[in-house]
């Protein structure tokens, strides 16, 4: 299968096989008003298979929240047909609005307002609290 290339807008590679789907609802790129195309198991000689993301329009995308959600990422910038700035994704050490806390006893579940926060506590094992009581996410 062939699939064309964007002349602007954004590509999201590298992402892990299967995941491209939750990136694509967390994201909300179904709120665009432009092409997406959601590309799943792309064979990948560095990984095997993946997925891809085209989005055929520039946007402000949460680094962070990608990185939470898929810390391989490759993001790339396209202008007229060629990538012009290309930027790798990392683990981020604190996630915002994002994820929930699941204690109920925890601030965020009486107050509402409060939005959840957690930080990286174990960058091997990829673990996140919650900053208001140390809830593991």
């Amino acid at each position: 299968m062939r699939i064309g290339h964007i002349e602007n807008g954004i590509v999201l590679d590298h992402i892990t096989a299967g995941n491209a789907m939750n990136i694509y609802n967390v994201l909300k790129l179904g709120e665009l008003d432009c092409t997406v195309a959601l590309i799943k198991n792309a064979d990948s000689p560095k990984m095997g298979k993946k997925d891809i993301i085209k989005i055929s329009t520039h946007m402000d995308i949460d680094l962070d929240i990608l990185g939470y959600l898929d810390p391989g990422v490759t993001v790339n910038i396209i202008h007229d047909g060629e990538v012009v700035e290309q930027r790798h994704v990392e683990l981020p050490e604190k996630v915002v609005g994002v994820i929930k806390c699941k204690n109920p006893r925890c601030i965020t579940s009486v107050e509402r307002e409060i939005v959840h926060e957690f930080k990286l506590t174990d960058r091997t094992k990829k673990v996140y609290r919650c900053i208001y009581c140390e809830q593991k996410a």
